[in-house]
């Protein structure tokens, strides 16, 4: 008996990498990646899965030349633009996890609308982390926590981890359970911190545009062969596989 995947995340990287081994400007990897974007979508349709969340723009991007920064922006307008009424009509409900306070106005202004035009929307959750950092998230639940206890709406007696989560950005998603890295990087670059506790990694040398629905079921693959224990010996695994084999 297989184990359902309910959330996937992805850290899209090698855009750059793969437009200059093309000899070609960095923004065009960036414009490739966006229908590798759409091919995960129908992949993920394929397989059911309920909750994906892509790294598109982190806290540290800003650090890039501002060509490019302007050209990632462009792209969040445009994506928004040309794919919101199709993501609707699939049930699909869109969500941006970030500090988004920091984009300009009309941008800040589209990502709202996407998101209430897909709010009543019930079917895969889309997350899309931009201008996020782990760290930071945690750092602005901390916050939220202080509030609430400085209000006195929450006792320092009653916080634990499970309460702590809640503060998080994806508080009413599941943890991911498995993280997929493209371009043969080994690390997760302060993506989702808190969330990644227990998720298994999946690192590709694949650069991001050449990712497609092959590659998606490659990961899912590889997934399958994982055992997850969460703490538990692999034979209480085994033998609780066999009970809800029997």
């Amino acid at each position: 008996m297989s184990v359902p995947i309910k959330h996937i995340a992805v850290i899209m990287d090698g855009n750059g990498r793969w437009a200059q081994a093309r000899g070609l400007p960095r923004a065009a990897g960036h414009k490739a990646g966006l229908e590798s974007v759409r091919e995960l979508m129908r992949g993920c349709e394929k397989h059911r899965i309920e909750n994906l969340t892509l790294f598109a723009f982190s806290s540290e991007n800003w650090r890039r030349p501002k060509s490019e920064v302007n050209v990632l922006m462009e792209l969040f307008l445009s994506a928004i633009k040309d794919d919101l009424e199709e993501i609707a009509e699939k049930n699909i409900k869109l969500r941006f996890i970030g500090d988004i306070t920091a984009f300009k106005m009309n941008l800040q202004e589209k990502i709202r609308q996407a998101e209430s035009r897909t709010a009543s929307n019930n079917g895969m959750y889309l997350n899309v982390a931009v201008n996020y950092g782990g760290r930071w998230d945690i750092a602005q639940a901390a916050r939220k926590v202080s509030q609430q206890v400085a209000a006195g709406s929450l006792s320092v007696d009653d916080i634990n981890a499970d309460v702590f989560a809640k503060y998080l950005s994806l508080a009413d998603s599941p943890e991911p359970e498995l993280l997929i890295r493209t371009s043969g990087e080994l690390r997760i670059s302060n993506f989702l911190i808190w969330h990644l506790a227990y998720s298994e990694l999946y690192f590709t040398d694949c650069l991001w545009p050449d990712f497609n629905q092959q590659e998606l079921d490659k990961a899912i693959e590889w997934f399958g062969t994982r055992k997850r224990r969460f703490g538990r010996t692999a034979e209480q695994i085994d033998n609780q596989m066999e009970q809800l084999n029997a």
